[in-house]
């Protein structure tokens, strides 16, 4: 049997919906009518095995796994570096200057694109997820150091 890219893609997605089965083991799941803060990572994460499991089943349809090219590996590299980055300073700058941040260095060091046009444009993206979050799901979202 040839291992093909959808193998590989579908075990790794199962494995990592198992990891996040076994992480999220201690918060509470609740009832239907009344979930708990762990019945949506175990949704998310059921989903997510039974998808990979279907990549698996249908993976002789995609290409050799030795024949895929690696040349965007660089550009995947810095995103995950990015979003490291900026995981780690969520709580400690807050939600409003860290996603700021970290958009406006996907555009600019990854994209290559205008830095004026690209810090509009994550100013007006982060204001306009903070005003669906805050006000109108009322979901309080971390607060940087000048309370916002």
């Amino acid at each position: 049997m040839t291992l093909r890219a959808d193998h590989v893609a579908g075990a790794a997605f199962v494995a990592f919906g198992a990891l996040i089965i076994a992480l999220s083991g201690d918060l509470p799941t609740g009832r239907l009518a009344m979930p708990g803060s762990g019945f949506l990572p175990k949704i998310i994460a059921v989903l997510l095995m039974i998808f990979g499991a279907a990549l698996v089943i249908r993976g002789k349809e995609s290409p050799a796994f030795a024949e895929l090219g690696w040349s965007d590996l660089p550009h995947a590299v810095q995103v995950v570096v990015i979003a490291a980055i900026g995981i780690s300073l969520y709580t400690v700058l807050g939600f409003v200057i860290t996603l700021i941040l970290m958009v406006s260095a996907i555009l600019i060091v990854i994209e290559r694109r205008n830095p004026l046009r690209a810090g509009a444009y994550a100013v007006a993206v982060v204001a306009i997820t903070y005003v669906a979050f805050e006000f109108l799901l009322k979901t309080p979202l971390p607060n940087g150091p000048w309370g916002f």
